[in-house]
């Protein structure tokens, strides 16, 4: 699906779409070094839009700038405010929030430090990431070849434009064997993440999932899922397991801003539970969606609404 709007903000600025153009020397071009964020806006049930917890993914997207050495040349209150005026200048009803902060042209070589830092914030209509059959029947997942990135050779806490070479070629490499995602492991063997999302698995009516001390992403929907969960009273884990914890599991999903909250029913040709998304998954997926579209108003801190 091609991207389109009417409108990008970069810089300070709205811009036509196909005006919103960068020189080909910019430095995270050629490097890698930058950051981005992915975040959502919702039509709600009232018919109202809210993005969804703004706060916290701006917020993360200056610890990811701030772990990459990159200086902002923005206030956090000043880029949430420009992802609502995005949303606005679209007329979008529900879509989909890319910030990306990026070293433009200049210098050259890794050890760079002249280059203008940019930031640009797009947005644009987007429909589940990993397809509506799979948030509702689920999808099948096939552990990679390669392993996600170590603690002690990359910055695993933060959302690092080049980084996700690595999720690319897990994603790639499942794809072309017919999986619709990969599920990587950590340097030790056991599961860390999925290429674009953190995962859960449900065993005997208890929730496992992987620490966030470990090679994981911290996910905003994973910390949201997490919540969710214990206010339905779930037994919640924070441990590593090894890739045969879900191929005996009852239920797996993945939760992720892009694939929300999508089941896991297969994993290396094992059939997960039944075949079909659990009861568990079930009511934390529904939960999911009526907090971020439905009429949910008991974690309205999480809700941005754009007027």
């Amino acid at each position: 699906m091609a991207i389109t709007a009417d409108k990008i903000w970069m810089d300070g600025e709205l811009v036509a779409f196909a005006d919103a153009k960068i020189h080909v020397l910019s430095h995270t071009l050629h490097y890698g070094l930058g950051a981005f964020e992915g975040i959502r806006c919702y039509q709600r049930a009232d018919g109202r839009r809210a993005i969804f917890r703004l706060s916290e993914h701006i917020k993360r997207l200056f610890e990811t700038s701030h772990i990459a050495t990159i200086d902002v040349p923005w206030k956090a209150a000043e880029l949430e405010n420009a992802c609502a005026e995005t949303v606005r200048a679209n007329g979008f009803q529900s879509c989909y929030i890319r910030p990306v902060v990026f070293l433009g042209h200049g210098e050259m070589g890794l050890g760079a430090l002249s280059n203008k830092v940019r930031v640009a914030i797009i947005a644009w209509a987007w429909d589940s990431y990993l397809g509506e059959e799979g948030i509702r029947d689920g999808i099948r997942a096939k552990v990679s070849s390669f392993n996600r990135h170590s603690v002690n050779s990359s910055m695993v806490k933060g959302k690092i434009n080049g980084q996700y070479v690595n999720s690319i070629l897990a994603k790639r490499e499942v794809m072309a064997m017919g999986y619709k995602e990969a599920i990587m492991l950590d340097g030790e063997g056991y599961v860390s993440e999925a290429s674009g999302e953190n995962i859960f698995v449900v065993k005997d009516g208890e929730i496992y999932t992987t620490p966030q001390g470990s090679s994981i992403l911290s996910g905003i929907t994973r910390h949201t899922i997490l919540t969710l969960a214990r206010e339905r009273g779930y037994s919640i884990t924070e441990q590593r397991f090894t890739r045969d914890v879900m191929y005996v599991a009852d239920e797996v999903f993945m939760t992720g801003t892009a694939a929300e909250l999508t089941p896991v029913r297969e994993v290396d040709n094992r059939t997960i539970g039944t075949g079909k998304p659990g009861p568990i998954t079930t009511e934390l997926q529904t939960a999911y969606f009526d907090q971020v579209k439905g009429s949910a108003m008991d974690h309205l801190e999480w809700l941005t609404f754009v007027e």
